[in-house]
């Protein structure tokens, strides 16, 4: 795929990694339309900043919890682009869930978000990408290959997301592309210490924590990769291995 003037939605693109994946997009040259849910000012100033990049963006509103507004979500691609050459699949929440702390509402609301409202938003742009041909990329975590403690029910998300990567590959196949990126330790929480820092600096192989940036990159490479599908493209720094 060329990047260059292609048509593409962004989910969860007004803050932290999904601005940073669109701003990378729309520095290539693509049209970009973010989605967000409760972040307008953010999106106000990200349209803004990839207006200036590429000449056109847009926003739409959106809960993707909710499958009606997971549809409307790519609807509103759809009318804005007249079509869709790329979907990223980047909203979710997370946090931690301790065993015993767990609650339905809450196992509910990280699949709903992080799986459910992918699948829909996919679902209903499926026929514009099949059309282009297109691609999808999603983001999951290392996490989901590499499992860590207190975050289950966020961890089981994740997996999904893989399984729901490797199950639209086939589905899709051939017109449409479908990987995804899992990130490992990169954008710590802004409430992160020096020593959290240090802590998931030492848990990958190169030492360091990666950016918003790294991840970026790995979505426009996908992205472009017109010969692979049904990947699933740690961005980790080798924690995996550790």
């Amino acid at each position: 795929m060329e990047l260059q003037g292609a048509k593409v939605l962004v989910t969860g693109g007004a803050q932290r990694l999904g601005r940073a994946i669109a701003t990378e997009l729309a520095r290539r040259g693509a049209h970009v339309m973010i989605h967000y849910h409760s972040s307008a000012d953010e999106a106000q100033a990200v349209v803004e900043e990839l207006a200036a990049l590429a000449g056109e963006a847009g926003s739409v509103q959106g809960d993707l919890a909710v499958v009606a507004e997971a549809e409307r979500v790519a609807d509103a691609a759809l009318k804005r682009w007249g079509g869709l050459d790329l979907l990223v699949n980047n909203s979710g929440i997370w946090g931690k869930t301790p065993l015993g702390s767990v609650t339905a509402e809450r196992w509910d609301e990280l699949i709903a978000t992080n799986v459910r409202g992918a699948f829909f938003v996919s679902q209903r742009a499926a026929p514009a990408l099949r059309a282009s041909p297109g691609a999808i990329v999603n983001i999951a975590d290392v996490g989901a290959l590499r499992p860590w403690r207190n975050y289950t029910p966020y961890l089981v998300s994740k997996g999904a997301v893989v399984t729901l990567t490797e199950a639209l590959a086939k589905d899709l196949a051939p017109d449409v592309r479908v990987n995804a990126v899992a990130p490992g330790p990169v954008l710590l929480p802004e409430s992160s210490s020096e020593e959290d820092e240090k802590k998931a600096a030492r848990s990958t192989l190169l030492g360091r924590v990666g950016s918003a940036e790294d991840i970026a990159r790995a979505v426009a490479f996908l992205a472009s990769a017109d010969y692979i599908t049904g990947v699933i493209l740690p961005v980790d720094g080798g924690q995996r291995l550790i």
